[in-house]
């Protein structure tokens, strides 16, 4: 499946390469000297990890466009009003935090939320509802209750996020055609027996193509690992969230 290349035992141990320091959720349940540094953390991990919220909320049995409204004002305020006090008292994951804070949001804030729609106001996260609705029906969710779609996705958008992060890395090195040609074995959609096909498509030998395989899988794995340990306070938590991912990405 999707997380087949994360089970390898050559995920990386050194945190201190970590590419993207800023969205760390341990700068922003620290938060200590510099607010302004853990509040565009907390919002870029909104901007990157909303979508688990706005199917947690359309599975809760809200219409499409009260999803929108109330994912809006949702996150308008865990990034604009209090979201980092709050923050700072959830020690662990940022996945706990996004997940009990959506769910008291609907259990006290509904009807103050339904009846202050945001209007004209600014938004303060870029959220893109565009294709969220055909995104929500993609997966298959019958039979899952809010908190287990709630994590799917998140554990979808997490793998989501390393993908792209992992093309970016092969397209700065004029790598693109290597990445999209071996990428779907990182994901369970082509089978290790094709070998020959992508060596005759990268017009490479078999044994470089293995190589080329081996090597792919194994930065997949560190950046899981990377992914994961910048969405956790300890660094101890990394391997249960690797557990964790393996089973919400299980057989629906």
């Amino acid at each position: 499946g999707r997380m087949s290349a994360v089970t390898t035992p050559a995920i990386a141990t050194d945190r201190s390469s970590r590419r993207f320091p800023t969205t760390s959720w341990t700068i922003v349940g620290a938060a200590a000297s510099d607010s302004r540094t853990a509040s565009e953390a907390l919002s870029k991990l909104c901007e990157e990890y909303w979508f688990g919220v706005y199917a947690f909320i359309r599975r809760k049995g809200h219409s499409r466009e009260e999803a929108e409204d109330l994912c809006q004002e949702f996150f308008t305020r865990i990034v604009e009003h209090g979201g980092l006090a709050g923050a700072r008292r959830e020690r662990g994951k940022f996945r706990s935090f996004l997940l009990a804070s959506v769910t008291n949001f609907l259990a006290n804030e509904w009807d103050r939320a339904h009846a202050l729609k945001r209007g004209g106001d600014r938004p303060v996260l870029s959220l893109d509802f565009g294709a969220s609705e055909s995104r929500y029906h993609r997966e298959p969710s019958d039979g899952l209750t809010p908190e287990a779609l709630f994590e799917r996705q998140w554990a979808l958008t997490l793998l989501d996020l390393v993908l792209a992060r992992l093309r970016e890395e092969y397209t700065g090195r004029a790598r693109a055609k290597l990445f999209d040609t071996l990428s779907p074995l990182l994901t369970g959609d082509q089978d290790r027996g094709s070998y020959d096909r992508l060596a005759g498509v990268l017009d490479m030998s078999k044994s470089a193509t293995r190589t080329a395989v081996h090597r792919l899988r194994r930065r997949y794995a560190e950046l899981v690992h990377e992914e994961i340990a910048a969405v956790v306070t300890d660094p101890d938590e990394v391997a249960g969230e690797i557990r964790f991912l393996l089973t919400a990405l299980g057989p629906v």
